[in-house]
């Protein structure tokens, strides 16, 4: 077999990029929009020496677990991996794919791994539940075009609605490129490094009904938005909080370090419970909040607060977490790397009059070594929300030394989750529960909230 070869193959499993996995003459191949179940007929696209990849040309049987996708653009485009597989068998995935890192990476027995996996938690309506969307733009046909990129690509795919959004960013985008494409505002080009408009982000406070925009340029000209503000009430968008962004790098980051503001503040406000927080257009925030309300109930649940503990909240971003579970903690103390989610945290505390939380700027792992010396861990909690790359490990190392009574982990990657808790289990630490968390709905991604105690208790 070699590339370009034509083959057909009948689908028996799914990998963690959301590809079909097959086997021609005992040859596995991952295979391009295959779903488990389908019979394909497919192209080869790259041969290596164990596996190789393949496209699927032709479905010859579709498997019963294949549902029409919603959205027109599911195919090509990189957001929606698992769009044409039914919701109940995507949570089955999500469900076994953290299984399987556990035993695999984490090396834990089968056994306690299913003692300790509970079912995990889907949405009722996996729709419009993003309250964040960054649409690159692009010139196309001698216009400013927006859309999402194909995946693993910077082809852009004009998408005029994405299902995974609130229905109102398609008006605000359509508003957008009619002000740019009308006042000759170009495109940035990726090549060259030309051009001025890179991306139009958007947020929302679902539960404020606040909106931000934030037009992330090359380059800031005054003149490119005079008009914008007016432009955009004469189309009937309700935006609290109009900004620019300037990203002048010839790069793939996204946000720039300044924000320029053209109308209200700089941030919007949501709610979680009966919590307020502010949200910049760079502040981590998590992008589903009906199922982030899910994860910090059970991360509370987990941290099982009487009211005397400390709890240490790593990775604590703009404060989220810890700052939902102060009402239930002794003391709140939080650890975050970037400045201006340490500013936001602090801001946030205030703003909801918490008295019970302070915030430190650093690296997790040196400043938590820092506060922590000397103290008993017996009756503290360590909460860590750390991002995909999963946590330091000479913090882990700080964390087991410290040995607090309950350690509570909230992930976003399966892979660095187990292999973070294979560490902390060789030093001290058992499984309680772990449950996975659908936040990222027909995405390949899945979150988890884990509960660790002392081994001895």
């Amino acid at each position: 077999m070699k590339k370009n070869d034509h083959i057909q193959l009948k689908i028996t499993d799914i990998g963690v990029h959301g590809e079909g996995i097959g086997k021609a003459d005992g040859f596995p191949f991952f295979v391009k929009n295959a779903l488990p179940g389908d019979e394909v007929e497919a192209v080869i696209t790259k041969i290596k020496s164990s596996y190789g990849y393949a496209k699927t040309l032709r479905i010859l049987k579709p498997s019963s677990d294949r549902v029409e996708p919603s959205c027109p653009h599911a195919e090509a485009c990189g957001g929606c991996q698992l769009q044409a597989l039914s919701y109940g068998k995507q949570l089955a995935f999500k469900q076994d794919l953290v299984r399987e890192r556990m035993t695999r990476i984490g090396g834990f027995d089968e056994a306690v791994v299913d003692s300790v996996l509970e079912p995990i938690r889907g949405m009722t309506d996996p729709w419009r539940y993003r309250n964040k969307a960054q649409y690159p733009v692009a010139e196309k046909d001698g216009k400013v075009a927006a859309g999402f990129y194909a995946g693993r690509t910077h082809h852009l795919i004009e998408v005029e609605d994405c299902l995974l959004e609130p229905a109102v960013n398609a008006q605000i985008v359509k508003a957008v490129l009619a002000f740019v494409n009308k006042h000759g505002v170009p495109a940035y080009n990726e090549e060259s490094g030309t051009g001025i408009l890179r991306h139009i982000m958007i947020r929302h406070g679902v539960n404020t009904n606040k909106t931000l925009l934030c037009l992330i340029v090359r380059k800031y000209r005054e003149q490119d938005w005079q008009g914008l503000a007016e432009a955009l009430e004469d189309a009937d968008l309700s935006i609290t909080s109009v900004g620019v962004s300037v990203q002048p790098k010839k790069n793939n980051v996204i946000m720039g370090n300044g924000y320029i503001t053209l109308r209200g503040e700089p941030f919007i406000t949501d709610k979680v419970g009966d919590v307020s927080f502010r949200i910049s257009p760079q502040s981590f925030y998590q992008v589903n909040p009906a199922q982030m309300k899910v994860l910090y109930d059970l991360a509370g649940e987990y941290a099982g607060l009487t009211g005397r503990e400390t709890v240490w909240d790593l990775y604590c971003g703009i404060g989220t977490i810890g700052l939902y579970l102060a009402g239930k903690a002794g003391h709140v103390i939080g650890v975050e790397t970037v400045p201006e989610a340490i500013g936001n945290a602090k801001e946030n505390a205030e703003i909801n009059d918490i008295q019970n939380a302070e915030y430190h700027g650093g690296k997790a792992e040196a400043v938590f070594s820092k506060l922590a010396a000397g103290k008993d861990g017996a009756d503290q909690v360590v909460i860590v929300d750390p991002p995909r790359k999963g946590c330091d490990e000479k913090l882990l190392q700080a964390i087991t030394e410290f040995a607090p009574g309950r350690i509570v982990y909230v992930s976003c990657d399966p892979a660095t989750l187990a292999r973070d808790l294979k560490m902390l289990c060789e030093n001290g630490y058992q499984l309680k529960r772990v449950i996975p968390v659908d936040q990222f709905c027909h995405s390949v991604h899945v979150e988890c909230v884990v509960l660790m105690s002392k081994a001895s208790t």
